[in-house]
């Protein structure tokens, strides 16, 4: 390992450093830099890295590998502004923490670190994240949102499926679902794949850009504002594109009104969406609003995702109520549990039981527990199929997924 003093004192090329509070609390970084870099690689403290990174020096880094744990969560307005000052360098930030807690890693991501990677490491994992690095800086564009800057050309012609998300409870995973259900139906075949689209409805906090690590457009706003002169082309300028093969319309840059588009608006949002894609999955906010009818009335099916736990049973009880007083359609709903015991959990499967008759649904769709994987795959803005790919979570989506292209495919043939 090169000596802990600044990078330019040392004979070797310094192509990159560690910064850290101590970075022998991470050791098997001090591995992987090393089989990585050789002696090409420099360690700093976070009042070091501040002084280097305004020095000139410091444009010949490649990049920079925070690592943080529970104890640095105190400081960081100092860790942001040492990602802010590498920024300014354009050097890149490759963000190494273990047990941080999920709102201090959003805070730092989006305050401009490009990678992130949990500790421990996993096996080549930080070389993995470096040569993303070096094939970013190629191209000038977001990686997963290539298209961003133009928009994305759309054809037409279609009649998309409609799929609608809700979650019967705060934190019931139902963004989750959205998003890698879009993703799995966006590969479920390798040759003439569908055109698959997300619109995240969560209009003031929706979360799916984060999940995809994709930029919230300015175009947005300006297509919520006038939807009425609304066509394919303005359509596409909004979108973003994650992996090149899903299309995605996020939710604005800056916290609106849920009232400020109404179901008319709505409508013709889903209508453009569904003449476009072949499916048009939307995650709908958590709080009912002048338009869930809309998107309801729409939906071939409307997939509810709730938990083992009261409050869930509650508010089922309570949104299956209005609906029917509503007159809206109730049948539409596929509830799903969440989180659902194991097969060998006997007394859950019988708690699953006695809550569908209690309730008078079929929960016959049960998503497994995807564990801390899950998470760590939403604040590295990734899809489980990309990040965990034997997830237990991820395979019960490609397998829904799977039915769904099928029973598509069959309506498609039998028209």
């Amino acid at each position: 390992m090169t000596s802990k003093s600044a990078p330019q004192n040392d004979p070797a090329p310094i192509v990159a450093c560690t910064i850290s509070r101590n970075v022998q609390n991470f050791d098997l970084l001090i591995e992987d830099m090393e089989a990585l870099l050789g002696e090409g690689w420099g360690d700093l403290g976070f009042g070091e890295a501040l002084a280097f990174l305004s020095q000139p020096d410091a444009d010949a880094l490649e990049f920079v590998a925070m690592a943080i744990d529970e104890e640095d969560e105190d400081d960081l307005a100092l860790l942001s502004e040492v990602i802010s000052a590498a920024k300014t360098r354009r050097v890149k930030v490759i963000l190494i923490a273990e047990d941080v807690t999920p709102a201090a890693l959003h805070q730092l991501l989006r305050g401009g670190a490009d990678e992130f990677v949990p500790y421990p490491l996993p096996e080549g994992e930080l070389r993995a994240a470096v040569e993303r690095l070096k094939r970013a800086r190629t191209d000038d564009t977001p990686q997963y949102g290539r298209r961003a800057a133009d928009g994305v050309k759309l054809s037409g012609g279609g009649d998309g499926v409609l799929m609608a998300v809700q979650g019967m409870c705060g934190g019931s995973g139902a963004t989750t679902f959205a998003v890698n259900l879009a993703w799995e139906l966006a590969n479920v075949t390798k040759e003439n794949a569908p055109r698959v689209c997300i619109l995240d409805f969560g209009l003031q906090f929706g979360s799916v850009a984060t999940y995809l690590d994709l930029p919230r457009r300015d175009a947005v706003m300006e297509l919520l504002s006038d939807i009425e002169s609304m066509d394919g082309d303005s359509f596409g300028q909004a979108l973003v594109t994650h992996g090149d093969k899903l299309h995605v319309l996020t939710s604005p840059s800056e916290v609106i009104p849920l009232d400020l588009v109404g179901p008319d608006e709505i409508r013709k949002i889903l209508d453009v969406a569904r003449e476009h894609f072949d499916f048009v999955i939307v995650d709908m906010p958590s709080t009912l609003v002048g338009w869930t009818d809309a998107v309801l009335t729409q939906a071939q099916v409307c997939f509810a995702l709730m938990e083992l736990d009261m409050r869930s049973a509650q508010n089922t009880l309570r949104l299956k109520r209005v609906m029917q007083a509503e007159d809206l359609p109730f049948d539409k709903l596929r509830f799903a549990v969440n989180r659902a015991p194991k097969f060998t959990d006997l007394q859950g499967k019988s708690r699953i039981k006695r809550m569908s008759e209690s309730l008078g649904i079929n929960l016959e769709l049960q998503l497994a527990d995807g564990g801390r994987q899950v998470a760590t795959a939403c604040d590295h803005g990734e899809p489980l199929a990309v990040h965990a790919a034997k997830n237990p979570l991820r395979r019960d989506i490609a397998k829904l997924a799977a039915e769904l292209y099928s029973i598509g495919v069959a309506d498609a043939e039998a028209a």
